[in-house]
């Protein structure tokens, strides 16, 4: 019964066998003696060096002011950096620009124009101005905008976030110039991810200036937010990618029998990587450094044929930029090697999905060079420094346990939900862990164990004065934890591999703006009553440390047992992603939007819009998917399976044998296709019910997640149990362990 014809499957198997690692002659100089990284960095960005060799100082210092301050760009000097950018970039060979900006797709948009225009004599000449520099026109009714825009309201705008260096992408035979921008509508509505991103980020300055102010801290400027995002992912063939409907269509396999060999071996993680891959990794990465993307680590992830890249941490508006051209670069890099870059949170069942952990922190720039770069998050050298750090440790703790349904909202993704929960990534519980030597001095602050003493004596006695550098042994990593402190800084290890990390880190922003807020007036009126500042700060902070202890948590968040001690603490258990959205629509999330600012009501809402039609969108794609290789891939291999052991069995008994196995095989096989036949029969049922409450998307949701899952998983545990029984070279599906083992 086996089948003579070389099917698509088996070709690319043997494409596979024969792939060798592509060499790129020019990826980094001479192979003998390679560039160092340092001589080419940022060579295709307008960074500070660049800005410091081609504009006059007075300008290179107002632009360099505006950058560090998060300030609008100066409309004085705007045509000579205008000039500048043009001179550059032309002598770098662009002949386009475009204003680059981040829908709320996920993804990035562009619209190029060519620098090409024409003289008063109709001569064709170069031209570029600061207002094509400064703003832009896209159509702001082609993106999602949660009803913000009709269809019939086009007018949108961009604008140039000067913190973010234009840079220069390469393409075969064209370089594009392109514009970090924002997006806004017509009456200022925020339609994009960036500009909520950069509200926070001021708010949360402001809130935090004034805290140290009242410190005694001054000659401060700005607090900037750090963020540096590690980025996981899968590499595979791309010739076997292409044959899965599944992942070109989803991003992740709807069905697909476990291979006896997952990554039970722990042989993976951290081992070396293959040659092919490595050469991939090695391109993206000489893309990336050009511009001007600090990646400073790579390695083997945990599951076979996944990986990870990390950068050097800045500030939060550029790493969300940069985090974009890492996905971009990964997707397209890996196509000239053959491969399929897959950044899915959950592409195959059975072994470890992808996030994205967001490493985030504040810190203080200042002309106080005692002030200038100092990390809050960081434990210092001082009482004064420690006093400081607790109050800021105690805001951040105080956030997550006001708003975990919040930021719970913000890694709300259908492909994330295949992942929180599960035995391999952060819960679906947001809590935070602080390692035992700070949450050991937090009980002891709470327990009143130090209270009454001066603020010196208190710290030395809880071990606090002078703490050692927590980021090198005094604190333990807790993998299972979707918050954690690991030294100087939070680690926010729940966002999915798949996001833009500018929403998720916008609701942390502006939960920790409001929590510093709000000890800052505690603070004033503590003072009212101790007037050492110390005192009064540990005081506050005790009963702040106190108010949110429920939120930290030192054990497995994996366990059971956590769920249930979870749900007695009152924290939230958000499994499903149109649960946690519907976070957003709480009155302590308006009220938060409010007194912040950075999102008015409607522009709050429109986010929850978009999100739970994005996920009644990608669920549909799955289902129609499902059915579609159900009916043209699996039940025909079935029915074909069926019919060979049909006639094997005729042909057996008209040759006078009695005992015939192949009727004992076709009774299991049809047991299975008669199985997923009704299995696809209420996938079906449920996709048109679907289908038809698409006009109210939040009840389509509930029902998505709750019978659409159920229904997939059925269909899903029937295909897998018929691909263990048809023979192998009848199955038209590349296999996982195909797929995820490469010889």
């Amino acid at each position: 019964m086996a089948s003579t014809s070389l099917t698509p499957r088996k070709v690319a198997l043997r494409e596979l066998a024969s792939a060798r690692p592509a060499v790129r002659a020019a990826l980094n100089g001479d192979a003998a003696a390679p560039t160092p990284t340092s001589q080419y960095f940022g060579v295709n960005t307008f960074g500070a060096r660049q800005m410091r060799d081609k504009l006059p100082k007075k300008v290179y210092q107002k632009l360099q002011a505006s950058v560090r301050l998060g300030k609008k760009l100066d409309g004085e000097i705007a045509p000579a950096v205008a000039q500048a950018i043009k001179e550059w970039a032309i002598s770098r060979g662009v002949t386009h620009f475009t204003h680059w900006f981040q829908p709320q797709t996920g993804l990035t948009a562009e619209k190029h124009d060519a620098f090409l225009s024409f003289d008063d004599e109709n001569q064709p000449i170069e031209s570029f101005g600061a207002a094509q520099l400064i703003q832009s026109e896209p159509d702001a009714s082609s993106f999602p905008s949660g009803g913000l825009r009709a269809t019939w309201e086009a007018r949108g705008y961009t604008a140039w976030n000067p913190a973010s260096p234009v840079f220069i992408v390469e393409g075969p035979g064209t370089r594009t110039l392109c514009i970090p921008s924002v997006f806004v509508g017509y009456n200022g509505e925020a339609l994009d991810e960036m500009t909520p991103l950069l509200r926070s980020s001021d708010v949360l300055s402001a809130k935090a200036i004034a805290l140290l102010e009242l410190l005694g801290d001054t000659g401060i400027q700005r607090v900037i937010t750090t963020l540096g995002a590690e980025q996981e992912y899968f590499l595979v063939d791309r010739a076997q990618f292409a044959l899965r409907p599944d992942l070109v269509m989803a991003g992740r396999t709807l069905l697909g029998a476990a291979p006896p060999r997952g990554q039970q071996l722990e042989d993976h993680y951290f081992g070396g990587i293959p040659e092919r891959i490595q050469a991939c990794i090695a391109e993206v990465e000489h893309e990336l450094y050009k511009l001007g993307v600090p990646i400073v680590t790579r390695h083997n992830e945990v599951a076979p044929c996944q990986f990870e890249m990390a950068p050097r941490f800045t500030e939060a508006d550029l790493a969300t930029d940069h985090n974009q051209l890492v996905m971009a670069v990964l997707r397209k890099v890996a196509l000239r090697h053959g491969l399929q870059a897959i950044l899915h949170e959950k592409p195959f069942a059975g072994i470890n999905g992808s996030g994205k952990h967001c490493n985030w922190s504040l810190s203080i720039a200042a002309d106080n060079p005692e002030l200038d770069g100092f990390n809050l998050l960081k434990p210092g050298k001082t009482p004064h420094q420690n006093v400081r750090f607790l109050l800021f440790l105690a805001a951040a703790l105080q956030a997550v346990h006001k708003h975990a349904g919040l930021l719970r909202a913000g890694i709300g993704t259908a492909g994330n939900e295949h992942r929180l929960g599960a035995n391999e990534a952060p819960p679906a519980i947001i809590s935070a862990f602080m390692g035992q030597t700070l949450n050991r001095m937090i009980e002891d602050m709470v327990s009143g164990k130090t209270a009454g003493q001066k603020a010196e004596q208190q710290l030395i006695q809880l071990g606090v004065a002078k703490l050692p550098e927590i980021e090198k042994d005094n604190t333990d990593r807790n993998r299972t934890s979707p918050f954690a402190f690991t030294g100087n800084k939070f680690e926010f290890r729940a966002v999915g591999s798949s996001q833009s990390i500018a929403f998720p880190v916008m609701l942390l922003n502006a939960a920790a703006a409001e929590a510093i807020a709000d000890l800052t007036e505690k603070l004033r009126d503590e003072l009212t009553r101790t007037p050492a500042v110390d005192d009064a700060v540990l005081n506050v902070v005790r009963e702040s440390f106190k108010a949110s202890s429920a939120v930290r948590f030192e054990g497995n968040g994996y366990s059971d047992e956590w769920v249930q001690q979870a749900e007695g603490r009152g924290l939230l258990n958000l499994r499903r992603t149109p649960e946690a959205l519907e976070q957003l629509m709480t009155e302590q999330a308006k009220q938060l939007f409010r007194s912040t600012a950075i999102l008015t009501e409607v522009e709050l809402e429109s986010r929850y819009h978009v999100r739970v039609e994005r996920y009644v969108k990608d669920m549909l794609i799955e289902l129609h998917t499902l059915g579609q290789l159900v009916d043209t891939f699996v039940l025909p291999a079935g029915y074909a399976y069926l019919n060979a052991l049909a006639k094997g069995a005729a042909d057996a008994k008209a040759a006078g044998i009695q005992t015939v196995p192949q009727l004992a095989a076709a009774e299991r096989v049809g047991a299975v296709v008669a199985e997923l036949d009704a299995a696809r029969a209420t996938l079906l049922a449920v996709t048109e019910k679907a289908d038809h409450q698409h006009g109210d998307p939040s009840a389509c949701a509930r029902l998505l997640t709750s019978e659409g899952a159920d229904a997939m998983a059925a269909v899903r545990a029937a295909s897998d149990a018929l691909e263990l029984l048809v023979p192998d070279d009848q199955w038209p599906l590349p296999k996982y362990r195909e797929m995820l083992f490469p010889v």
